[in-house]
């Protein structure tokens, strides 16, 4: 053996000399102490067995205690009272900040609570909100050089704040300052959540009171009333009036004529009655719809009473005077310097309808239903009793239903017939 392999071999040998000398100083068997071969000596089968070995081959180690990792599903379906509200839900948050101290697997636990919100009601609820930012670490993902200023410092998490707020600016709920401290001490001024934030303090309360048709959030929960709104919603006319023909009936009604009879609710304006007054009797009026209104997250069916739209050779011209034209002056004389590429003509599509007399919301689409209410427009309209009325109504994906009627087999052709009058055509011919 040449010295510089004596050189390498030496700590590994006063290593392992070492490990025993100690273990025996200390009390230890030699069988627990775990073998440590010298890097770089190898040793012959036969002459070094395990039998005869210094250092046996140490027992399995014994696996350690893991705890058993919970589901996030679980933490929101283990309400004591089985009720799903706010108590059950920030029990559920608070479940899993004592489930993990470390925080970890936060993101897939906000977008899961994110999901749940609305089951337990508290999609509206800024204090629910800054519970969730506040399962984020503290301190951890704000970025400390320039470099982690100019990627995005661990895009991850930020995506799920900015996830956090963008269901708060879905449903309408401003940030306050508790919020801006939370963003502040998990992701710091310049990050994403942050900029959102800032995007919503600006935009929020100018946009808050803009509409000027609004919608309450907590709309009724009676379908008359709701259809009551929905009307008014869409009728321009202050003075149109509302009239519920008709209340739905429950099926324990004890009415044997029509146990389940749907509601009908009605508007009509006084122009509109004047209109249809005037309206031609051998002009036919037609029911169409249902057309779907949206009143945030609940959605109604109206259907219209309509005519054609005239001929031009039948309408009349109303002259409104200059002072209630809201174009007045009607002409403008100005010489504006213009280029020879200007285009003179605009492209406006001016799509003329027909008039609406009358419109409705009801219980149930079908005609029978919808030609109740032409009876009940009868005893305000007289007119109507004498214009034919056309049912145009549509099926949920938009078709036109028809009457279910068998198919009438198609009568045999005569081919024989026909064959012999082409023959008796050409023979004339000829």
């Amino acid at each position: 053996m040449s010295w510089v392999q004596a050189t390498l071999l030496a700590p590994g040998l006063s290593r392992a000399w070492g490990g025993i000398c100690g273990a025996a100083l200390k009390g230890i068997s030699i069988s627990q102490v775990s073998r440590q071969l010298p890097r770089g000596l190898h040793c012959s089968a036969a002459t070094h067995s395990s039998e005869t070995s210094l250092v046996p081959t140490p027992t399995e180690p014994q696996q350690g205690r893991t705890k058993a990792v919970v589901p996030y599903e679980n933490m929101f379906g283990q309400a004591p009272n089985g009720k799903r509200d706010k108590a059950s839900f920030l029990q559920a948050v608070q479940k899993f900040g004592e489930h993990s101290v470390r925080k970890r697997g936060h993101v897939d636990f906000i977008y899961l609570a994110l999901r749940k919100m609305r089951e337990y009601g508290v999609e509206r609820d800024l204090a629910v909100y800054n519970q969730l930012l506040d399962i984020f670490p503290k301190e951890v993902f704000r970025p400390r050089n320039f470099i982690q200023h100019i990627f995005i410092h661990y895009p991850r998490q930020q995506e799920c704040g900015v996830a956090v707020l963008e269901q708060m600016e879905n449903h309408g709920v401003m940030p306050n300052k508790e919020t801006e401290f939370l963003l502040i001490q998990i992701f710091g001024r310049k990050s994403h959540p942050m900029l959102k934030f800032l995007r919503l303090r600006r935009w929020f309360p100018r946009f808050m009171n803009i509409n000027p048709f609004p919608v309450p959030r907590d709309l009724s929960q009676d379908p008359v009333d709701l259809a009551t709104f929905a009307l008014r919603h869409i009728e321009p006319d202050l003075s149109a009036r509302v009239t519920i023909y008709q209340t739905a009936s429950s099926k324990d009604s004890t009415d044997a004529a029509d146990p389940t009879q749907p509601h009908i609710v009605g508007i009509q304006s006084p122009d509109q009655q004047a209109a249809l007054a005037r309206h031609n009797p051998t002009r036919p009026i037609f029911v169409e719809g249902p057309f779907s209104l949206w009143l945030r997250n609940k959605c109604v069916y109206y259907h219209i009473l309509r005519a054609d739209l005239l001929p031009p050779e039948e309408r009349e011209v109303e002259e409104i005077p200059e002072e209630w034209n809201l174009y007045y002056p009607m002409w403008l004389d100005l010489d504006y310097a213009r280029h020879g590429w200007d285009d003179y003509e605009f492209d406006i599509d001016e799509v003329e309808e027909g008039p609406v007399f009358a419109m409705c919301i009801a219980g149930a689409h079908d005609q029978a239903t919808l030609a109740k209410w032409i009876q009940y427009l009868q005893d305000t309209n007289p007119a109507l009793a004498q214009i034919p009325v056309v049912f145009r109504l549509a099926g949920p994906t938009g078709e036109l239903q028809t009457s279910a009627r068998p198919e009438e087999p198609l009568p045999p052709e005569d081919h024989e017939e026909e064959d012999n009058n082409l023959q008796r055509r050409w023979e004339g011919q000829s």
